[in-house]
């Protein structure tokens, strides 16, 4: 079924922020259905550019994602002829991004889970501190589901255990400022990444290659299916991908293992 795109006069941003040159907000986007015009629009009325990759979609949304594009130079739509996952549309949206100049993304979902309104904190948080990655740590209301809360636990232990401690707040949320570059390098590196294990591996290896977390707080909602809510995360999948993923990360921090220690004994 296509999803209408809101109405752009009535909706879009008239005196928005001003346009980075470093900084820019990236949204991936597979099937959102109609959470995703409120999310871009709420992102635009906070930061300038915005950029959605839309990751194979076939709900309509890309073509009213770009109806709203077509009004707005600030926001930027990419399309992928087909789904290859969260991580693959990141990364494709990197290289774009780095391919214009930007230095930084702030990676946010689709679906309406993540605060637009802490978008000015993030990017002046990475402003000020632009080797570091900053990470939100979420903030649950009772909408949240207490199996996801329980079960990114599990995750975050693991990631903790994995970096040696290095100071990851989350390891799952996806609200958070990359610097391209390193994060860029490191998945060009190997295969994985591009699916729903983007998130936990990428701050773990970004770790490994010496960039500094920042934790700051982001108020998390989960939209029930009469709000709009759509979600594709699937418990036995994700959870099998997890696990592996975590897998392969122990075996690659045994190896980092003298390394990271190394670098906690100097940071005290």
């Amino acid at each position: 079924m296509t999803k209408t795109a809101p109405t752009v006069d009535a909706r879009m941003p008239s005196d928005g922020p001003q346009p980075s040159a470093t900084h820019l907000v990236l949204i991936p986007s597979y099937n959102p259905g109609l959470a995703v015009y409120a999310t871009v629009l709420a992102a635009r009325a906070q930061w300038a550019p915005v950029w959605v990759v839309v990751d194979g979609s076939s709900d309509g949304t890309a073509a009213g994602l770009q109806a709203l594009a077509a009004a707005d130079p600030q926001l930027h739509v990419l399309l992928l002829p087909e789904n290859r996952g969260k991580g693959a549309a990141v990364l494709h949206g990197l290289d774009a991004a780095a391919a214009a100049g930007y230095t930084h993304a702030l990676t946010m979902d689709s679906d309406g889970q993540h605060p637009a309104e802490r978008i000015p904190v993030f990017m002046t948080t990475s402003l000020q501190q632009p080797l570091a990655m900053v990470l939100g740590v979420p903030v649950f209301d009772a909408s949240a589901p207490p199996l996801r809360v329980q079960g990114r636990k599990v995750s975050n232990a693991w990631a903790n255990l994995e970096t040696l401690w290095a100071g990851i707040g989350d390891s799952l949320c996806g609200f958070r400022v990359y610097p391209i570059a390193p994060l860029r390098a490191v998945m060009r590196r190997q295969p994985w990444m591009r699916h729903f294990d983007f998130d936990p591996e990428a701050v773990v290896r970004l770790s490994w290659h010496g960039v500094p977390a920042i934790n700051l707080p982001a108020p998390v909602r989960y939209l029930s299916a009469a709000q709009g809510g759509v979600s594709h995360f699937n418990y036995l999948r994700d959870n099998i991908l997890l696990t592996w993923m975590h897998t392969r990360l122990f075996l690659g921090f045994v190896l980092r293992l003298p390394l990271l220690a190394w670098r906690r004994l100097r940071v005290g």
